[in-house]
């Protein structure tokens, strides 16, 4: 290995270290409350107007969106948060083109395959950034419903593929168990899926802007 590589390397090292120091000092001072909880799908049968059910149901879904956990990834800036209390990334990071942040710093070189309880490291196996198309941050949930349906924003996926992709992609399902110092998103993945079906069932309607 050339010095170059080694002089490199360390210094990802020194960055990753860094960078779980102050994770671990934040999430200590964040006081930790249990996962709220999400309404079952059937509850909102009781709203005889179809439109005013689906609204309702997203509306039950904003809870999710608009966590944290989310949220987080899916920034206004070229730069995440983290923690619960939604702090600026550090260290330093930023998107990058492809969303697995810049070339020399990609998020790999901290972020592994699963979280990283001692260092207080969250991972999954591709672990990136939501698409620039997709930030949510700083958007009413009537906006983050909108833009989510918009196949022209949203991957171009339609609502079933959009359930399938929050009930059984790795990165989304990580929000229920993002490891230690960090609350889940609120429910379940089960119950957040079954509310995306029955809000789709009912016409997808979104709340107003």
């Amino acid at each position: 290995m050339s010095r170059n590589l080694i002089l490199a390397a360390g210094a990802a090292l020194a960055v990753c270290l860094g960078g779980s120091a102050l994770t671990l000092a934040q999430n200590a001072g964040q006081a930790q409350s249990g996962s709220a909880v999400l309404r079952p799908a059937s509850s909102f049968a009781s709203i005889a107007n179809q439109h005013d059910r689906s609204v309702a149901l997203f509306n039950e879904m904003g809870k999710v969106l608009t966590h944290p956990r989310c949220m987080n990834c899916h920034p206004a800036t070229e730069r995440p948060r983290q923690g619960d209390l939604r702090k600026l990334h550090e260290p330093v990071v930023v998107r990058g083109k492809d969303g697995h942040g810049a070339t020399g710093l990609p998020c790999a070189t901290c972020h592994g395959k699963q979280n990283f309880d001692p260092a207080g490291v969250p991972g999954d196996g591709h672990w990136a950034l939501a698409p620039a198309s997709m930030a949510w941050e700083g958007k009413t949930i009537g906006q983050i419903c909108e833009q989510l349906k918009d196949q022209n924003r949203n991957g171009s996926r339609d609502a079933a593929a959009l359930i399938k992709h929050v009930t059984t992609d790795t990165l989304v399902l990580w929000g229920w168990n993002p490891g230690k110092g960090r609350t889940p998103a609120p429910g379940t993945a089960a119950e957040f899926g079954a509310l995306m079906q029955a809000w789709a069932d009912s016409g997808a309607a979104c709340p107003a802007p």
